[in-house]
């Protein structure tokens, strides 16, 4: 009986507490409606978004493609307005990262690296994961060309902490270590070149990193 009781008592709570919130509902229809207006709204913004990105990678990765062989044909000229193009349309892509990469290749290829280094100061520091190490190792032989040893050392250096596998750490800290005996700092020099030699001995890079470290005790002898 009492179970009875209690159980007459929960429904009865229960059937209270949807008419207080029925209540609460009609009372309260319009904010209701807008709210669940927005939330459709956001709900369709975001779906249109997914479907606008989806497409805009197939489209960009399609163009990509086009200026990949005219950059294999040699038609740096055509590449180099394809790549650009790409760039300032898909902005925010993985095809647009590729896209600064490749365009960075082409104005190293027509001796253009002033322009180099202005493309890469601005993508290489914001580049995707996938992409970073390239993009500060290309800046890095920009500066090179032009005889900035310091700055090209340093972009090696971040291109070398950005590198994903232990060959391509290991050449670029080489590279960072040739830039800095050029820049005349062997302290840094011989830390890249020690580098290698101690945590990156299984690259083939660790040999010539060992001959340098060699030559550079000789000389301070």
């Amino acid at each position: 009986m009492a179970t009875t009781v209690r159980a007459g008592h929960g429904v009865a709570a229960q059937a209270t507490g949807l008419e207080k919130l029925a209540g609460w509902a009609g009372r309260n229809r319009r904010q209701l409606t807008w709210g669940l207006g927005i939330l459709v709204v956001a709900g369709g913004l975001f779906g249109w978004k997914r479907v606008s990105t989806r497409q805009s990678e197939r489209i960009a990765s399609q163009q990509l493609n086009s200026a990949r062989f005219a950059l294999e044909s040699k038609n740096y000229g055509l590449a180099a307005s394809e790549l650009a193009r790409i760039r300032e349309n898909y902005s925010g892509t993985r095809s647009a990262n590729e896209a600064s990469i490749l365009l960075a290749q082409v104005r190293l290829a027509q001796g253009q690296s002033q322009q180099v280094i202005e493309l890469l100061q601005q993508v290489a520091p914001e580049a995707h994961v996938d992409y970073r190490s390239q993009a500060f190792g290309l800046l890095g032989a920009a500066y090179e060309n032009i005889g900035h040893a310091k700055e090209a050392a340093e972009a090696y250096e971040a291109a070398a902490g950005h590198a994903r596998l232990p060959f391509q750490r290991a050449q670029f800290l080489s590279d960072a270590g040739r830039a800095w005996l050029v820049a005349g700092d062997t302290v840094h020099a011989r830390a890249n070149y020690r580098e290698i030699v101690t945590n990156l001995d299984s690259t083939t890079t660790a040999v010539e990193a060992k001959v340098r470290l060699g030559e550079l005790d000789r000389g301070s002898n």
